[in-house]
């Protein structure tokens, strides 16, 4: 695993142990990754989804009982998230995202036309779509991603905020 997932990982995992400790069991949206071991390893119970689209293939999951969903890094990947959000039946949700920074393109890639970002949320815009899709946010928190390059961008990215976790309930 790459030294950055591992920081980001590390900030997720404190994040979670927060506002949900284990044991629980949760609906992780995504497929199975080295974040979903990781929870396990800390005593949570993980159901990833298949790789459906979860743009419109989500009503099969959105009434999975669970103690909460998660949803790491995979709001920015979905052109619509509003829907799954909206249709979720659970009554916790913990997300994180990679904020929009000024000095950095949104993520394309090259090579895979599913992973790429439709959306880099400001913190205030992921609140607005959260609060419109019926969720109450209860606790949040940000965090840089510094890299080991010299430069302009590697500079700023060790004080300016990256990632942006939530956790909210149901309303």
């Amino acid at each position: 695993m790459a030294n950055h997932h591992n920081k980001r990982y590390s900030h997720t995992i404190e994040f979670l142990q927060k506002v949900l400790p284990a044991p629980a069991t949760i609906l992780d949206l995504g497929v199975r990754n080295d974040l979903s071991e990781m929870m396990e390893t800390y005593g949570y119970t993980v159901i990833n989804t298949d790789g459906e689209d979860l743009d419109v293939d989500y009503k099969d999951i959105a009434g999975k009982e669970v103690d909460a969903v998660t949803a790491f890094e995979i709001c920015e990947h979905l052109i619509a998230p509003f829907n799954i959000l909206n249709a979720l039946k659970s009554a916790k949700l913990i997300a994180t995202i990679p904020l929009d920074l000024w000095f950095a393109k949104a993520y394309k890639s090259k090579s895979d036309k599913w992973d790429n970002h439709y959306h880099e949320f400001e913190d205030w815009q992921f609140n607005l779509l959260l609060e419109k899709a019926g969720w109450d946010i209860k606790k949040k928190e940000k965090w840089t991603s510094p890299i080991n390059k010299i430069g302009f961008r590697p500079i700023l990215r060790k004080f300016t905020p990256r990632y942006y976790a939530v956790y909210a309930e149901r309303k």
